[in-house]
């Protein structure tokens, strides 16, 4: 029992040190998938759900630094019975989660592991229930952790990690991840990415007598009656599937994804940062003068955004995206995205608009 105790604790608290510097490396993403929870709780569950996402962003980098406390507290095995009541505590709020997601079919991706490591909601909710068992064993095994430093070193190991893991969130929501995940990162091509990487492979799920069966090609026995195509090689299919730009004249994806183009993307009107486009505006200008074609991307409606454009003095053409997909790309508002021929060559938040020597020497270095 006592080498079972040992594994939990070393698996545990790695494990919760791991989840949380992930979710924290992105706290806006994060924040996104909290909102996504209260909005379907308040539907669901209770209105008063609702309350909580204007705090979404607070809550990401709390409760992302807490797993990392927790983890580090764990390992150093700094105040042990109440470090293991906190974390079970947190996993059975996140069990519960994940329960939720599964069951209903409500929120299709936990997050867990931001966008590092995509699980299905059956696949986070086995996770979260091996480390409720493991949680639950540590409890039961505490004699075999003695602490092996001080009440002191752990208190201010404990402390500083807590100091350096809201640091660590606090300049990712004031810039950008440390590291991107996403399809949209520094180096892909997004015209590649829309495409598949290997031709699809299809399943036919079919019924007859009240039992199914699966084939591979369609069945010529119309005695069977179709239920259902599955992909085979799902992971084989375009990364990319729902970049859109438009305006009223028609669909302008591929005019974006051609030549030099540097994209100021302004999820929504409202929450946009306005202080920040004395620098945009700038780099708009000069961009356009070096042959780099500007435009704007939002999600607002025209009316709001005409409006805003003047506000702000932005004097480029714009077009019209899903708001999804420029929180996807993009995790400040605004912010500039460099592309050529469809390859990011750069992105910046709002705090760190470039300047145009350095989009030249991106431009330049193909």
């Amino acid at each position: 029992m006592k080498y079972i105790s040992k594994f939990c604790w070393l698996f545990v608290g790695v494990l919760f040190i791991f989840s949380g510097l992930i979710k924290i490396n992105d706290p806006v993403g994060t924040a996104i998938k909290l909102e996504e929870y209260f909005e379907v709780f308040s539907t669901d569950i209770a209105p008063f759900f609702k309350a909580f996402e204007p705090y979404s962003l607070f809550l990401s980098i709390v409760l992302s630094a807490a797993e990392i406390v927790l983890g580090v507290a764990l390992l150093v095995r700094w105040k042990l019975k109440g470090v293991l009541i906190a974390l079970l505590a947190m996993i059975v709020f996140f069990t519960f989660l994940t329960f939720y997601s599964a069951y209903f079919n409500k929120v299709t991706d936990c997050g867990c592991f931001g966008d590092a490591i995509k699980l299905t909601p059956w696949e986070s909710f086995t996770k979260d229930i091996v480390l409720l068992v493991m949680i639950v064993i540590l409890l039961m095994t505490q004699r075999y952790l003695q602490p092996f430093i001080s009440q002191k070193a752990g208190a201010i190991a404990t402390a500083l990690t807590a100091v350096i893991s809201v640091g660590i969130g606090w300049y990712a929501y004031e810039h950008l991840p440390y590291v991107d995940f996403r399809a949209y990162k520094v180096g892909n091509n997004i015209p590649a990415l829309m495409k598949p990487s290997a031709p699809l492979k299809y399943k036919y799920i079919m019924v007859k007598n009240g039992e199914e069966q699966e084939f591979e090609e369609y069945p010529t026995d119309q005695s069977y009656t179709f239920k259902q195509m599955v992909a085979i090689n799902p992971e084989d299919g375009p990364k990319i599937t729902d970049f859109n730009v438009w305006n009223e004249q028609g669909d302008f994806t591929q005019e974006v994804l051609t030549g030099n183009k540097l994209l100021v993307l302004v999820q929504g009107v409202a929450k946009a940062d306005r202080t920040s486009f004395e620098e945009i505006n700038k780099l708009v200008q000069a961009a356009e003068q070096q042959g780099i074609t500007p435009m704007a991307v939002t999600s607002s409606s025209s009316q709001d955004f005409e409006a805003f454009r003047h506000e702000v003095n932005l004097a480029v053409p714009y077009y019209f995206g899903d708001g999804t997909v420029i929180k996807t790309i993009m995790r400040s508002n605004p912010g500039t995205l460099l592309l050529q021929d469809g390859v990011v060559k750069g992105k910046w938040h709002y705090n760190d608009t470039p300047t145009i020597e350095e989009v030249n020497a991106l431009i330049a270095n193909r």
